[in-house]
């Protein structure tokens, strides 16, 4: 897989959706206006500007016409349009994926650098396959046998990316040692999961902490579970692509990228790793061997 394929389109429908959303901001118009005036619904133009759908240039050439875009900018955006249209890897499992995490996985694979903070499961992309079959069979009963394996399947896939070869992100996770406890799917089950923290704890690009009991309350608790993203960038260290913070609820997701947003998600972060310490992971280490040895007597 390419690095292209590897991003799809998700990163040029954020740039062109921030540059049209600007672009609005610039004329001074409300979304509401700005669909009045397109005779679109509002929905459809807050979908575009936060990089959820593909465009096509003609739209673009009328979003550019309405907001009184010049012509060389407008030429711009409707080439990056082309680009919006790309579908990753993950498109194939799109009868099991809802809209607001279509758009994170392609941001997942796109991103340069993760920081995960998790105070209840083990993240996503270090979930084994039976510690994952058993979240979606206790959360989701409705679902039958093969829409599970289908599930377990998109997020198994996912976790290619922290071993591509090409273009492999950084990942630092920080998660509480409660989730060590938990004994999700069982003492087997449980068992496995452990011992690939470990392993992935091994990877370059993996900094696995366990934030201890004994630490008590930190910025995490009030916080709750969050991902910060971070893209690559360009020649000169220039951002392309703005950092986001992704927040997962039980009925959809929230995207932050407003500066202040992310800055403010960055501190707590930092506050956390400042308070596990355990610089060269050993105690974290210590902590998922001691609860391997537990679920083995």
């Amino acid at each position: 897989m390419t690095d292209t394929a590897a991003t799809g389109s998700t990163v040029p429908r954020r740039q062109l959706g921030r540059h049209l959303r600007d672009a609005r901001g610039r004329a001074r118009l409300t979304v509401r206006a700005a669909a009045e005036a397109l005779e679109w619904s509002e929905p459809k133009i807050w979908r575009i500007e936060t990089g959820q759908t593909s465009m096509r240039s003609h739209d673009v050439e009328a979003m550019c016409r309405i907001y009184g875009v010049a012509e060389e900018l407008t030429e711009a955006l409707k080439a990056l349009a082309k680009e919006t249209k790309g579908r990753g890897w993950w498109h194939s499992y799109g009868d099991v994926i809802p809209n607001w995490l279509d758009l994170y996985i392609g941001l997942e694979a796109a991103a340069s650098d993760m920081r995960f903070y998790e105070s209840e499961l083990v993240p996503g992309l270090f979930q084994t396959a039976d510690y994952i079959r058993t979240i979606f069979a206790t959360y989701k009963p409705d679902l039958d046998s093969n829409e599970i394996e289908r599930r377990v399947g998109l997020r198994v896939a996912r976790q290619a990316v922290l071993t591509r070869v090409t273009a492999r992100p950084t990942l630092t996770v920080a998660i509480n040692e409660a989730i060590l406890h938990r004994a999700v799917g069982g003492p087997r089950v449980m068992r496995n999961q452990l011992m690939r923290l470990v392993e992935l704890s091994e990877l370059p690009n993996v900094e696995l902490r366990v934030v201890p009991f004994a630490i008590g309350i930190h910025e995490g608790v009030t916080s709750g579970p969050f991902t910060i993203l971070r893209f690559p960038k360009a020649r000169g260290g220039r951002e392309v692509e703005p950092p986001i913070v992704y927040i997962e609820g039980v009925t959809g997701a929230l995207y932050l990228d407003k500066q202040q947003e992310v800055e403010r998600f960055e501190a707590v972060f930092r506050h956390i790793l400042q308070e596990v310490g355990d610089e060269d992971g050993s105690v974290s280490r210590g902590l998922l061997l001691a609860g391997i040895r537990r679920l083995e007597r």
